[in-house]
């Protein structure tokens, strides 16, 4: 039991470097791409009914813009996970409504949309943090050799 225990805690920093770089890179493009589409993302958060459509489109690119930069370094990803968490579940509860109040029903469509993907990484990261290869853990390391 003890190998499988330390197995698991020899994987957990490079599982969370990967997830950070996977999915860190996808907010980023994801964010950047509704920059230079911006008007036909208005176009759609208009046709979903949310109010203040430009407003939302630009705050929506702007946190998966930089959260996601974030999130890939390893900054303040605990932090900025919470914003990309909550962008998730938006999306999921409006562009992806059909699916999402489905749930039960068809569990295989709600899986299949893109949004609950996102919203995995970001809540992993929020709960387990960035891991030992980030920012953020430099920053402690940092912090702690100067408070010495």
């Amino acid at each position: 039991m003890k190998i499988i225990y330390r197995f698991l805690s020899a994987i957990q920093h490079p599982f969370l470097l990967l997830l950070r770089l996977y999915w860190g890179f996808s907010f980023f493009q994801t964010g950047w791409g509704k920059f230079h589409n911006m008007s036909n993302v208005v176009e759609f958060f208009t046709s979903l009914g949310i109010p203040f459509p430009q407003y939302n489109a630009t705050l929506v690119a702007s946190v998966e813009t930089v959260g996601g930069l974030c999130l890939l370094f390893g900054l303040f990803a605990r932090l900025v996970s919470v914003p990309l968490a909550i962008n998730m579940i938006v999306a999921l509860l409006t562009a992806h409504s059909k699916e999402t109040f489905n749930l039960f029903q068809d569990p295989n469509a709600f899986l299949a949309e893109e949004p609950i993907l996102f919203l995995n990484a970001a809540l992993i990261i929020m709960l387990f943090g960035p891991g030992l290869f980030s920012l953020d853990a430099l920053r402690c390391w940092i912090k702690n050799r100067v408070a010495k």
